[in-house]
């Protein structure tokens, strides 16, 4: 019988192969509209701060959400990984303000604010590979997001941008693992969780 890890692992291999057979065109699609959904939620309506993450490779988009988002005024912060897999977060100030980090990520070049800023943000938007239907997500297992969003507030929206696919029905968890409380999907736009807990 074979363990969570192990469990857990198979599922990020099957999972990134199937992302990896998306065309670009296809990716490119499925961004625009995630970024519509997210653009148009109250949430980040009102939002005055936003915290997300600069989508690289198959996973997908986010940049034109973030564009759009600090085009319209809204204050948004992006991670750099720090040596012990925590996340600094500073300021997007557009793409210029991006530079290549390690691991291939995409990391912001303004003043870190530090771990603990993500605390400020009204809207939280994460990566993962999979979501479950009660809010589990699989990430890529370094732990980084389970991290940051042990630092949110339980009153505070966590979404997932995933590809249709990866909504799923269940996901093997462990202890650590932190839910979100939405999901959002090209096909499916925004499904919400009743999530115990979330965000704690």
């Amino acid at each position: 019988m074979r363990d969570m890890t192990e469990d857990k692992t198979a599922l990020r291999s099957d999972l990134l192969a199937a992302r990896a057979r998306l065309t670009p065109d296809e990716r490119t699609a499925a961004g625009r509209l995630l970024r519509d959904t997210v653009l148009t939620l109250p949430e980040a309506e009102m939002a005055g701060t936003v915290a997300a993450y600069v989508s690289v490779d198959t996973e997908p988009a986010t940049q034109s959400l973030l564009f759009a988002l600090w085009k319209r005024g809204t204050y948004v912060l992006v991670p750099r990984l720090l040596p012990d897999h925590d996340l600094d977060w500073a300021s997007y100030e557009g793409p210029e303000s991006l530079k290549p980090g390690r691991f291939g990520l995409l990391e912001p070049t303004e003043p870190a604010r530090g771990p603990e800023a993500i605390r400020s943000a009204d809207l939280v938007i994460v990566p993962a590979l999979a979501v479950s239907s009660t809010g589990v997500r699989l990430g890529r297992g370094g732990g980084s997001y389970d991290r940051a969003l042990a630092r949110v507030a339980p009153s505070i929206l966590t979404i997932a941008p995933v590809y249709d696919t990866e909504l799923v029905d269940a996901l093997p968890a462990e202890p650590h693992d932190r839910p979100v409380r939405a999901a959002v999907t090209p096909s499916g736009g925004l499904v919400r969780f009743a999530v115990a807990g979330a965000g704690q």
